[in-house]
């Protein structure tokens, strides 16, 4: 990214202060003794209600293993944790430890210098046993800022009750979709699918169903505006106008869950992160009523975005030596194994599928050849940012406000004024 001379003296003095002072917690510690103490601080921006009880369990088994040293575990919302973060790390004060970051987040907070850099530290053990796709997203000027946590991508969950009700096979392709949406509908009176409308990450299946993609990191061109996107937006309204699918502008992920979960929808769009809450509704005391398969392919292609998680340690921490510790203990084959068989979450681990835990959750072994497959976002600092504007043009075309010609256009413009000097 360029930046200008002002800009780059106040990261980097930024950076040093926050390098310089820490938080505001007590997390001294040290290991002179050759045992580990103090406190670590671990934002942790899992579900609350589901992911976040295991989460905090297995940090639990960390303080055994380490009496001396105290974890504090924070459960940031998802949603505000990124702005909290840099706020936080700018300031100097207030900044956790150990901090959960979404893959698009770690270039960014790299890139602002609020990261420590992890080669060669305890947290990195076993570096060779990371899926490869999982590891490019924690690694920003040839150096390592986070460790992956772990690793997902998106399909279709869909009712097998109302499936067979309506007597539909599962769809392949959009239009595939359409008609099992319809037949779905005259049958059931029940709408086919629900799409989340207020989150943009939402639309990335349909833009790589087209053969397109956000931007061109390798040749600095953005590339959303291009006829590719302009049939992405086609498509999600299509669906929309047609009656196909429901969507909404506000409290998308709400919405969407319990309208699945009650049964008065057949079909959502979700990931693996998604399972335990959707386990939870009526529709789903019969777990075997859960189906899950590929979002279906558009014009061009069938793909998912690769998502996931990573834990990275900030720069300014007073305790690195139990936070590098602390994340290596979290992203071990054993906790992995553990999360993959109580959340059926995604391992980053190579051997962690080969654990009983992950090779007996159908959740996982369904995802682990899409992960395999998904489409990597491109891993630069300014990936997080590529989604507000793209969010207010996505949710104008679903709620008819805007043209998709226009929604591609108006992104486009914004990509580039936000992207310096690209095409």
């Amino acid at each position: 990214m360029r930046r200008g001379i002002t800009a780059t003296a106040l990261v980097a003095a930024l950076a040093l202060a926050a390098t310089a002072c820490g938080s505001d917690d007590e997390t001294g510690g040290s290991k002179s003794s050759g045992e580990l103490s103090g406190t670590v601080t671990w934002w942790d921006t899992s579900t609350v209600g589901s992911e976040d009880k295991v989460f905090k369990k297995i940090a639990e088994g960390f303080e055994k293993k380490h009496p001396k040293v105290d974890v504090k575990y924070v459960n940031v919302p998802f949603g505000e944790a990124q702005n909290k973060f840099k706020n936080a790390a700018q300031a100097g004060a207030g900044a956790p430890d150990v901090i959960r970051s979404e893959v698009a987040w770690t270039p960014e907070f790299a890139d602002l210098g609020y990261l420590a850099p992890l080669d060669g530290t305890a947290a990195l053990k076993d570096q060779d046993d990371f899926l490869e796709q999982a590891a490019a997203s924690t690694k920003y000027k040839d150096k390592t800022y986070a460790v992956p946590q772990v690793i997902d991508s998106m399909g279709i969950f869909y009712n097998k009750k109302i499936f067979a009700e309506a007597g539909v096979e599962i769809p392949k392709t959009i239009a595939d979709l359409k008609a099992v949406s319809k037949k779905i509908k005259d049958k059931t009176g029940k709408t086919g699918l629900y799409l989340r409308g207020d989150d943009a990450y939402w639309f990335l299946s349909f833009l790589y169903g087209e053969g397109g993609d956000l931007v061109d990191a390798d040749s600095k061109a953005v590339t959303v505006d291009k006829p590719e996107g302009v049939k992405a937006f086609e498509t999600v309204k299509d669906l929309v106008d047609s009656g196909a699918a429901k969507t909404d502008a506000t409290d998308g992920w709400e919405n969407m869950q319990s309208s699945f979960k009650d049964g008065k929808v057949a079909m959502m769009i979700n990931g693996p992160w998604a399972v335990a809450d959707t386990l939870t509704g009526k529709e789903f005391t019969d777990k075997a009523n859960l189906g899950i398969t590929p979002v279906p392919a558009g014009s061009a292609a069938q793909g998912a975005p690769q998502g996931g998680h990573n834990l990275a340690v900030y720069a300014g921490s007073k305790n690195l030596d139990a936070s590098y510790a602390f994340v290596e203990y979290m992203t071990s084959v054993e906790s992995q194994a553990q999360t993959a068989g109580e959340l059926n979450l995604l391992p980053t681990r190579t051997s962690a599928y080969s654990k009983q835990e992950a090779a007996d959750s159908e959740i996982v072994q369904f995802f682990k050849p899409v992960v395999e497959t998904a489409v990597e976002r491109p891993w630069i600092p300014e990936t997080g940012s590529l989604f507000a504007p793209l969010v207010t043009e996505y949710t104008k075309v679903l709620t008819g406000q805007t043209t998709p010609e226009k929604a591609a256009s108006a992104t486009g413009d914004s990509y580039r004024k936000l992207l310096k000097g690209w095409k």
